[in-house]
Parts: C-alpha cells; sequence; structure tokens
C-alpha cells in the first residue's frame, strides 16, 4: 500500500484535523497534538491516523508483551503509509481485580468506544478480546486484532504444566496429602516460563482462536507464542494491513455475521474451548447487531468433536499446537468436513475459505482428522429445567467414565440424579466444604449460587469446586457441579455453568435447599430440582439469598444495568450504543 491509494470514504480525521467548515476546532485539534512533536503536515496529510489499543502493561502480565509489539504495529502502520497512534486501554487481569474481572470487561468496553480512522486491537487476557470487539463492533469503523500469544510450554519434573490447568490439578493433590505446599507452589511457577498468556486452551488462548474464526485476525495470529519471532512478524503485518482495510473501508460489520459466529462456535468445540467463551460472544453479537441465541451453541456446536490436543481437555500446550498448524489447521478439518462456512469475508480481504487453503495439520498427535477425533460430541451441552432457563456443560473435559455411565452405555437413559449440597457463594465452600455434617458422597451434586453478574458482580470463575478432602484421599478427583456463575477455562472438570437467570436475580437456585435431589437428563437437555411447585412457590416467600453490598459506584452502575450470563452479561441497551456511536451526534462549541 502506498500514500498514492486514497480511502473509499473522507477520513474521520480529516474532520478533526483538516476541515475548513470549523477551522477553530480544526485548530484546537492540531495545537495540542504538536506539544510531543508530531506536526500538522502528518496529521493534516489525508494519512489514515491509526489508533494503537495497548492492553499491555505492568498491571497485566498476560498482556505485557504488547508494550513491545507495539513498535512492531507501528512501523508496518508507517511503512503502508499511516500515522499511529497508540493510546491506552483499561487494564484487565483476572488475578489482581477483585470481586472479578469480568465486572471489568464491559468498562473497558465502554473506555474504547471513540476511536479513530482505523484500530489495531491488542488483546491476550481473556477478557480484553470480547472488550476490544465489542467496541469496535460498536463504532464499526476498520479494525483489526493483534493478540500477544500464549507462554512458552511450562515443565515440572519433566511433565507438562499447564498454566491454570496445573494448579487444579495440584490442588487435588495437595487436598489428598499426596504433595506438600512447596511442590504445589513450585509446579505453579514452573507453568508460566515465560512472557504471555495461558499456554493452555484456556480462555485467553480460546478468545483469540475465535477472534481468527471470526475473521478479525490475520490467518495464525492466535496461536504464535509470546516469545517466538514469529509473533513481532505477526505484529508488523498487522499494522500494514490496519491502513490498507481504512483505505478499503472494510468494517467489523462486513465480517461479523451470523455464519462468521457460528463459525466461532463450531472452532470452539473442535479446539476444547473454554465455557466462558458462551457469555463473550454473545456479547460480541450483541455489540455487533447479529442474532447469536442461547440454543446455538447446542444446535451448531454439540456434534463436533474434539480435534485438538491440548490441556485441559487434551495433553499438550501452545507452543506444540502452534507448530502443529494453530486454529487454521483446526478450521481446515472443519471446512473439508463440511462444518464451517468458507464464505465469509475476513480481515485478509479474502473469504475464510481462501485463508485456510493448504492449512492442513502438521502435527496428527495434536491435532486429529476430523473422522479420528480424540472424542466425539465435544461441543456444549445446553440445558434448561426449573432451576435456570440456560446453562451449560462442557462435553470435551467430561470423563470416559462419565461418558460411558450416563451418555453413552446401552440400556442407559442418560440421567443422573444426586443430593444437592448448596453453599452461598466460594466462601462459604471454602468454609464447609470438609464439614463431615455436610455428608458429601459421590452421589451428591455441589452447588454455588450467589456467583453471576449481579450476585457476584462480574460472576465470579468459582463454580470449578472440587470435592471434600475425604472423597479426594478415596480417589474420587470430581462431583457435579452447578453454578450460576463461571469456571476458568483452565479447568477440567465437567460442570453445569453461567446458569441464567441467576439466583440473585429470582432464577431457580435461590430456592434450592441442601438435601434436595436433582435429577439432570443429559439426553433430552433437562436440569431440574425434584421439588413440587407449590413448595417452591411457598420457598419463594423466604426471598432471594442475600448479596454484599456494592463496593463502588461501578459496582452499582453495573449490577443495575446488566443482563444475565445466557446473553452475554452486557450493559442495557447495547444496541443503542452501537446506533449512536455510528451516528454520533455533532456538538458545536
Amino acid at each position: 500500500m502506498t500514500d498514492s491509494h486514497s480511502p473509499k470514504r473522507r477520513l474521520r480525521s480529516q474532520d478533526w484535523f483538516d476541515n475548513p467548515d470549523h477551522i477553530d476546532m480544526a485548530a484546537l485539534y492540531l495545537e495540542r497534538f504538536m506539544n510531543y512533536g508530531i506536526t500538522p503536515e502528518e496529521l493534516r496529510s489525508g494519512k489514515p491516523i491509526i489508533g494503537i489499543a495497548q492492553s499491555g502493561s505492568d498491571l497485566t502480565p498476560c498482556n505485557r508483551v504488547h508494550v513491545e509489539l507495539a513498535k512492531r504495529v507501528r512501523d508496518g502502520i508507517r511503512d503502508a503509509g499511516g500515522i499511529p497512534i497508540e493510546f491506552p486501554t483499561h487494564p484487565i487481569f483476572e488475578n489482581c481485580k477483585r470481586p472479578t474481572a469480568g465486572l471489568d470487561r464491559n468498562l473497558a468496553y465502554l473506555g474504547l468506544v471513540e476511536i479513530l480512522d482505523g484500530v489495531v486491537l491488542t488483546t491476550g487476557c481473556d477478557k480484553t478480546t470480547p472488550s476490544a470487539i465489542m467496541a469496535a463492533s460498536t463504532v464499526d469503523i476498520p479494525a483489526i486484532v493483534l493478540s500477544g500469544g500464549p507462554m512458552l510450554d511450562g515443565w515440572h519434573e519433566g511433565e507438562l504444566a499447564g498454566s491454570g490447568t496445573v494448579i487444579w490439578r495440584m490442588r487435588r493433590k495437595y487436598a489428598a496429602g499426596e504433595i506438600d505446599r512447596e511442590e504445589f507452589l513450585q509446579a505453579a511457577l514452573d507453568s508460566a516460563p515465560s512472557v504471555g498468556h495461558c499456554n493452555t486452551m484456556g480462555t485467553a488462548s480460546t478468545m483469540n482462536a475465535l477472534a481468527e474464526a471470526l475473521g478479525l485476525s490475520l490467518t495464525g495470529c492466535g496461536a504464535i507464542p509470546a516469545a517466538y519471532r514469529e509473533r513481532g512478524q505477526m505484529a508488523y503485518r498487522t499494522g500494514r494491513r490496519a491502513v490498507e482495510i481504512v483505505f478499503e473501508d472494510l468494517k467489523p460489520s462486513d465480517i461479523l455475521t451470523r455464519e462468521a459466529f457460528l463459525n466461532a462456535i463450531r472452532t470452539n468445540s473442535a479446539i476444547g474451548g473454554s465455557t466462558n467463551a458462551q457469555p463473550h460472544l454473545a456479547a460480541m453479537a450483541k455489540h455487533a447487531g447479529v442474532e447469536l441465541y442461547p440454543d446455538d451453541w447446542q444446535v451448531h456446536g454439540f456434534d463436533i468433536p474434539l480435534l485438538a490436543n491440548v490441556q485441559p481437555a487434551g495433553a499438550y500446550l501452545g507452543e506444540r499446537f502452534h507448530r502443529a498448524g494453530g486454529t487454521p489447521a483446526i478450521m481446515w478439518e472443519l471446512l473439508q468436513a463440511g462444518k464451517l462456512d468458507g464464505n465469509c469475508r475476513t480481515v485478509t480481504g479474502r473469504t475464510m475459505a481462501e485463508n485456510l487453503e493448504g492449512k492442513e495439520a502438521r502435527d496428527r498427535e495434536v491435532i486429529t482428522p476430523f473422522a479420528e477425533p480424540l472424542k466425539e460430541r465435544a461441543g456444549f451441552l445446553v440445558l434448561k429445567g426449573n432451576l435456570f432457563d440456560f446453562a451449560i456443560m462442557k462435553m470435551s473435559v467430561v470423563s470416559e467414565d462419565f461418558r460411558r455411565r450416563y451418555l453413552e452405555e446401552p440400556g442407559r437413559e442418560g440421567v443422573f440424579e444426586g443430593k444437592a449440597v448448596v453453599f452461598d457463594g466460594s466462601e462459604d465452600y471454602h468454609r464447609r466444604i470438609n464439614d463431615p455434617e455436610l455428608n458429601i458422597d459421590e452421589n451428591t451434586i455441589l452447588v454455588i449460587r450467589g456467583a453471576g453478574p449481579i450476585g457476584w458482580p462480574g460472576s465470579a470463575e468459582v463454580v470449578n469446586m472440587q470435592p471434600p478432602d475425604h472423597l479426594l484421599k478415596r480417589g474420587i478427583r470430581s462431583l457435579p457441579t452447578i453454578g450460576d456463575g463461571r469456571q476458568s477455562g483452565t479447568a477440567d472438570s465437567p460442570s453445569i455453568l453461567n446458569a441464567s437467570p441467576e439466583s440473585a436475580a429470582g432464577g431457580g437456585l435461590a430456592w434450592l435447599r441442601s438435601g434436595d435431589i436433582i435429577r439432570i437428563d443429559f439426553n433430552h437437555g433437562r436440569c431440574d430440582m425434584l421439588v413440587d411447585d407449590a413448595e417452591i412457590e411457598r420457598r419463594r416467600g423466604d426471598g432471594i439469598p442475600p448479596v454484599p453490598a456494592d463496593a463502588t459506584p461501578w459496582q452499582q452502575i453495573y449490577r443495575r444495568s446488566v443482563t444475565q450470563l445466557s446473553d452475554g452479561a452486557v450493559l442495557e441497551g447495547a444496541a443503542e450504543f452501537r446506533q449512536i456511536a455510528k451516528n454520533p451526534p455533532r456538538h458545536n462549541h
């Protein structure tokens, strides 16, 4: 791309810096940008001004690589005839944000809804990806996603140690008395050997793979490890392409169609992706003005097999997944099997099918053929009943024993019944899980409530509950769990998640009591408490379980305007935001 190319329409930046009808405003915009050395000639040249939405900082270690990658993005933008302007985004990092970083996904989105002629969205840690895409869709200007990439593979005592996943596995060993505190901590440290986000197929790797599946990243971008030289090269190419899509006027609305979102759902199943993809994709679709339904996860994703042998559903980690071909190789398999819409437009300027030409997997131990998958029917099972209107269960992490007993064994009805033990939030769970009076056995279903978008503002990743210590010592590693909150994408426990409506909104979990029998019918997608309607109505008189008071003004705003996880946990009025942002009112000074 050269300076001689002209954009298809007048640039937004020209209205700011070179508007003859408002010379006073143009002067105001120009004079303040001069104070760090940029020239009027650059800003008035008609070259696209490309924002670099910088998500990397010391507060977001998973994205910190972008502090360096932004330099290569700048080089690419300049070489393609654009002007780079870098600006910070709201920091989002799960480990350092209480009550949960999910609370700030919508806040980061709001802070991004005012950007330039085009934008490079730097992503990494899981919530940075949807917040950036939500904003780009709302404003609908040319946008391209650059992920920071996963860490190098971690190793502990000769075995692969996946970030996040190793925590949940070592937590069980520690509770069972198989390891001591120092080995627990050392395994956690060994799982994080370099810059980058989680090296497992947790929510970070999942969301960056899905940005590519949606068509918003250059082909192969999502899986390149942060420490590899190819990551800097991808940053340069992304910067160049950011300028080109402004000249082409290629916008998110041209790419983010319903078919693109269905491609993402199918890809998520094939990679063993995070359950957090469900609310994040729902939120992105809402801000893109695309109809995506909760049942789409069952209709379009449930029957897709698991093809990626990557933790937590598989054995390997991000480095080997990248070398095996990464997301393009997975999507190539889906395309060959007729399970992918190859006609979708992408940010490369070509169709998805054109992007995937020649992308067959290079390592069949890590990426299996569609006809020889790791697991059949590996998508999300959608459940409904008197406990909730919607919840999901990730089938790729369901054990073979559980599948055989309840899903596949001839003569079985696919039904599990168990006694509920109910916890009101994670502190209650940690305080009482080993209480012998709860009489928790292998036929118990652990339930946690008060963890949804309202009850635990932002919805916490606390549903991955482990059994009490006495069961772990007997070798029972997991129990069925249900919750109105989320679960870490790095977790490997089979759980019924994202239950909507949540207990704080009057969902059925609010009326459940410890000792009630829960019946889960996997074949018919039902999950019910075996309590008659009259008793449920009587319990309603007790009111919903109490939730903590608002701790900040933002929590108050969030709780009063957030939707449920089934709908993406977005702020009410997302569609209106999109219309206003695309056609902002003019304010003359």
